[in-house]
């Protein structure tokens, strides 16, 4: 799932002031516009927004784990809900289709969502499923890695470096 203008449905906690574009002021004019939503570029923007998304899906019974703030699970009977978020990006998974077509439309309704269909890549892993196993790696960041450094066309070597060395 991918969030639409994440940042822009933050509530700020303190007042803001900021210019007015260009073009939206007269010569000589010293005004500014106090905020009443987040912004992209705000060093408050990625704070309020996530503090914006927990607030919501905790209202609707999930619990934000302990050790990873970002993974919030919901348990009703044996139906098992979780949602891993990463700044606008998020995992949904289950073990009922159901609650999540519920938690897909409720987020929807909150914060305009995109439906990127079954997982396949996020946050540099590759994820394979087959009907006996899922299957991740992360070939296409490395990939990407080796092409930014330039070492895509370099020779693979059995040892990296020198054999024998004696370091001091």
């Amino acid at each position: 799932m991918d969030v639409q203008n994440a940042f822009l449905h933050g509530d700020l906690s303190e007042e803001v002031y900021m210019q007015p574009p260009p073009g939206f002021r007269r010569q000589g004019e010293q005004l500014v516009c106090q905020l009443n939503k987040s912004l992209y570029g705000l060093k408050q923007a990625s704070r309020s927004w996530f503090h914006k998304f927990s607030s919501s899906i905790q209202d609707t019974g999930f619990k934000q784990s302990r050790t990873e703030y970002s993974l919030f699970t919901k348990v009703r009977g044996n139906s098992f809900t979780a949602i891993l978020l990463y700044v606008d990006d998020m995992i949904i998974t289950g073990n009922n289709e159901r609650m999540i077509t519920n938690l897909k439309t409720f987020l929807n309704r909150c914060f305009r969502i995109k439906d990127l269909g079954p997982l396949k890549f996020f946050l540099g892993i590759e994820v394979v499923r087959s009907k006996v196993e899922i299957s991740i790696c992360q070939r296409k960041y490395a990939l990407d890695i080796l092409e930014e450094t330039g070492l895509l066309g370099a020779r693979s070597v059995k040892f990296p470096m020198e054999q024998n060395l004696k370091l001091n």
